[in-house]
């Protein structure tokens, strides 16, 4: 069983930054994908970034040059670092945690959400 907590959200003008993080407990973040996800109302949920064990990472194209994943492995977290921030990158910010399962990562554990409101 792994438990997730993301932190970070809060408001912040277009053009600002701002740090999402997520603290594991239960299992070693470093051992499995850990991505990031967003939802605006309304909308589908949307890939944002992941993080491989290996410490590779991906991008969605909407946050690409903006956004940068990292993890410290001494504190079980992984980063979302957000700048450049622009109103269509308010939503709910999730993390999770998955594995790759012949060729694919499927995600079995998800946080709660933080919001992240970017004002225009």
């Amino acid at each position: 069983q792994v438990q997730l907590v993301e932190s970070g959200g809060g408001l912040v003008q277009a053009g600002g930054s701002l740090r999402l993080s997520c603290a594991g407990s239960g299992r070693t973040l470093s051992s499995y994908v850990v991505g990031w996800f967003r939802q605006a109302p309304g909308n589908e949920r949307e890939f944002v970034a992941r993080i491989r064990s290996d410490g590779s990472t991906d991008y969605g194209d909407s946050v690409k040059g903006r956004f940068t994943i990292s993890r410290d492995n001494a504190k079980n977290r992984v980063y979302l670092q957000m700048n450049s921030l622009k109103p269509e990158d308010t939503a709910v910010y999730y993390c999770a945690v998955g594995r790759t399962r012949f060729g694919v990562v499927r995600y079995d554990y998800w946080g709660q959400g933080t919001q992240v409101t970017v004002s225009s």
